[in-house]
């Protein structure tokens, strides 16, 4: 408080004559504050570190944003599998079995699945110290072969539920593979810049593959 003349005025027990504290008061309380463990970033992990649902979908759309080659190759080559598994567990002379023919069908596409992507992932990983975690990385990007195989395991488990017949199944499957194979080389070609008449040749190449394993199922039954 002040007073008259000839008397000091005397500073409360906060701090300077206004009862604010003063500013190295307020700097030192700051620098405690800061010092603290608690506050720390030792102590208290950065939310970044730990995982969220948004790194879980941030990895998965990695996962599936695969280059047009990549995605080319194993729906190629699910859909010739799944044909030709389809064609050849399809036999006139041995009752049907559409259920036991579609396991097999999701096995054969799994394990040529892992073994794509392991040989793929020693092949071009094997010097570095990342090997397990690119080799992972590797396998799960072989999910385009499996996918392609989904059209042949859903004719057959409609079979199997009794929804059609297991040879009508197998034959409309195989017709479904070929225009598959069709629509990838077509877009894997226009996503490259080709054109509409390039994509078109490029796609019937890919179809002939199909109408090979037709014309081969048609003559060895």
């Amino acid at each position: 408080m002040t007073s008259g003349p000839g008397v000091v005025s005397r500073p409360n027990a906060v701090g300077g004559p206004d009862g604010a504290a003063p500013p190295d008061a307020a700097d030192g309380l700051v620098g405690v504050v800061a010092s603290c463990p608690l506050a720390t970033s030792e102590t208290m992990p950065d939310s970044a570190d730990r995982p969220t649902p948004r790194t879980f979908r941030a990895a998965l759309r990695r996962l599936l944003r695969r280059p047009p080659e990549q995605l080319l190759s194993g729906g190629v080559y699910g859909a010739v599998l799944a044909s030709g598994l389809a064609a050849a567990l399809d036999q006139a002379d041995t009752p049907p079995d559409p259920g036991h023919d579609a396991l097999w069908v999701l096995i054969s596409a799994v394990a040529a699945a892992v073994a794509h992507g392991y040989a793929h992932a020693v092949a071009h990983h094997a010097a570095t110290e990342e090997t397990t975690t690119q080799t992972l990385r590797s396998v799960l990007g072989e999910w385009p072969l499996v996918a392609a195989t989904l059209p042949t395991m859903g004719a057959l488990l409609g079979a199997f539920a009794g929804w059609w017949n297991a040879y009508t199944g197998v034959n409309v499957v195989l017709v479904v593979n070929a225009v598959v194979l069709f629509c990838l080389g077509a877009w894997a070609s226009r996503v490259s810049g080709g054109t509409w008449g390039v994509a078109c040749r490029v796609g019937g190449v890919y179809m002939l593959l199909g109408l090979m394993i037709i014309v081969a199922n048609t003559f060895i039954e």
